[in-house]
């Protein structure tokens, strides 16, 4: 059964108008009034939907049933992303959405070759965010991972949000200095893994520094450098799938 995210709060014997990105996908597709698709709208499980009205751009459903299902992971890991170059940084948010990241936040660090702020910010956010959605309806999730702005690690460190501070919670950076420890390890038992990586080069020894003094533990994920992105998804692999 084709399967689209809406923006809209679903609600079981509900009428509603598809939003303009479900309602194309729904007419690309040719559907027809009586078919059925699943609906989701990020607030925890899923909706059966028929389709009653098929307009010129708009697409009308009525919602038949809930079904309460979850594919979260045992653990929520919030990945801290040193911004990979080209399109890697596409690649790790659809990625990391399919694996059961709780979050993203990419990270403008001193060696990151792409430079975002202002509108250009604000655009490859919704992008990656719009990736997010499409990574969600392909693999089954019924939450949507949170995409935040670019920023620099002294602006995360400063208003890192209170879960990364909670009893429960750990925060990693990814580290090859000598004294790090197995990320298993360190994850062990937490219910919220923060977890912090650098782009192309790796983070700056004063970065490392920096995380390590805000309370940031250097982890390992073995003897070898790994690209960004496969970092990131190392990662998530081996607490998501422990």
């Amino acid at each position: 059964m084709p399967r689209f995210h809406c923006s809209l709060p679903l609600a079981t014997g509900a009428d509603i108008s598809l939003p303009p990105t479900a309602a194309r996908h729904v007419q690309v597709l040719r559907l027809q009034p009586g078919d059925e698709v699943t609906l989701f709208d990020g607030r925890g499980g899923e909706y059966t939907a028929t389709v009653t009205r098929m307009g010129r751009s708009d697409v009308d459903v009525h919602v038949t049933a809930h079904t309460a299902t979850e594919r979260e992971a045992p653990v929520a890991v919030h990945l801290i992303s040193g911004m990979p170059a080209n399109e890697r940084m596409d690649w790790l948010v659809e990625k990391a959405t399919e694996l059961g990241a709780a979050s993203v936040q990419p990270l403008a660090a001193a060696r990151s070759v792409i430079k975002l702020s202002g509108e250009r910010a604000d655009k490859r956010k919704e992008r990656w965010q719009a990736i997010a959605v499409s990574a969600c309806e392909q693999c089954g999730r019924n939450r949507l991972p949170v995409i935040d702005a670019p920023v620099s690690l002294a602006e995360w460190v400063k208003k890192q949000p209170a879960e990364a501070l909670a009893p429960g919670a750990v925060r990693v950076v990814l580290s090859l200095r000598e004294g790090n420890r197995p990320l298993r390890e360190l994850a062990s038992g937490a219910t919220d893994v923060w977890i912090l990586h650098g782009p192309e080069g790796g983070l700056t020894q004063e970065e490392e520094d920096a995380a390590i003094a805000a309370g940031f533990a250097p982890a390992s994920l073995g003897n070898r450098v790994l690209r960004a992105e496969t970092a990131a998804i190392a990662s998530l692999s081996q607490l998501v799938f422990s």
